[in-house]
């Protein structure tokens, strides 16, 4: 396909909200399998199974799905107004990752996404695939191929443009069209990132141990966690930006357009008082169309809990107390946990 096809897709991709489109070969060979092989057989990915059950499906766009020559990805910028990680130091307030402030970023970009691959499909007459993180494609290496950014030292995605904040979607294409540059990485000597982490999740630049991570654990993870943890989380209750929000090429970062995945104001600092008392039926509505939903009432509550076990708030104890006859046993263990590390603080 020409350049003036592509920038037919790019306009389109404007129109419909997206910041970036850009396209990489999908069928060309790549090391990020076997970086992620390397990832599983360490045990790293901790309990999320699928990763291994998925393995062979995600060492390559063509694995999944044979007919894959292009990957059309495209970026939604969803940056803050402000620098998110202030609010950690309000003890009594739990911390939202700042992407699961807003709507489901699965369910803002894939309309979308379908909308475009119609498009596309027509004006190829090629058969198209849409994917917005729900199969086993791996975006980042797609998105670092296509030169939307590189994967940093902390995995994650950053731009020279928008910083650490881009939502992803990817549409593999049959049809044949002409690569865009690749990005390099441009981290240099800056270790910014694996500095941060409160639970030193870095075993060394570009490498995770999710087992170690809070995002993993706050949302992933469905057990009692290890108490050497716990005391690390702070207030983080959904999530973790630290090593994204940190990083030194956020200052070319603008805040999100995107109403929808703006921040809803009762998701910012929430009172954690507010949040341990929540029922099945009120954290439903309070999280209704959000991310945080999918983890269900007791595990948020558990992350609740050990939020409250390091504020140093006494007057939450009697909030906790409430919780140590819970139905689950994990909100159980968490409630006790949170009470006896009060009581030690005061």
């Amino acid at each position: 396909m020409t350049e003036v096809e592509k920038d037919r897709i790019r306009d389109a991709a404007a129109a419909l909200g997206f910041d970036v489109c850009r396209f990489a070969s999908a069928s060309e060979p790549w090391s990020a399998g076997e970086r992620l092989a390397h990832f599983v057989e360490a045990g790293r990915h901790g309990d999320m199974g699928w990763m291994e059950t998925t393995l062979e499906r995600r060492a390559h766009p063509t694995a999944m799905w044979d007919g894959a020559r292009t990957a059309i990805v495209l970026g939604l910028n969803y940056g803050p107004e402000h620098d998110p990680l202030p609010e950690l130091s309000d003890r009594s307030a739990g911390y939202i990752s700042v992407y699961a402030r807003g709507d489901d970023y699965h369910e803002v970009i894939k309309g979308r996404l379908k909308t475009m691959a119609g498009q596309i499909a027509a004006r190829t007459g090629q058969e198209v695939k849409v994917f917005v993180d729900t199969a086993p494609l791996m975006e980042k290496p797609l998105a670092q191929r296509a030169g939307l950014g590189w994967q940093g030292k902390h995995t994650n995605l950053l731009s020279r443009t928008h910083g650490n904040w881009l939502f992803l979607g990817v549409i593999l294409s049959a049809a044949e069209f002409e690569p865009d540059p690749p990005e390099g990485e441009h981290c240099g000597t800056c270790t910014a990132c694996l500095d941060v982490c409160p639970t030193k999740a870095f075993p060394a630049p570009f490498q995770l141990d999710a087992r170690r991570c809070l995002s993993y654990l706050t949302i992933e993870f469905a057990g009692a966690w290890p108490v050497e943890f716990r005391a690390a989380t702070g207030s983080r209750i959904y999530g973790c930006d630290d090593c994204l929000a940190v990083c030194p090429w956020n200052k070319f970062a603008a805040a999100s357009h995107e109403a929808r995945v703006q921040a809803r104001e009762a998701l910012v600092s929430p009172r954690l008082a507010d949040l341990v008392a929540l029922d099945d039926a009120a954290f439903r509505a309070l999280f209704s169309k959000s991310p945080v939903k999918r983890i269900g009432r007791d595990r948020f509550v558990r992350n609740v809990l050990y939020a409250i076990g390091n504020s140093g708030d006494t007057g939450l104890i009697p909030s906790a107390e409430r919780l140590l006859d819970d139905p689950d046993a994990v909100v159980r263990d968490a409630a006790a946990w949170a009470v006896a590390r009060l009581l030690q603080a005061d």
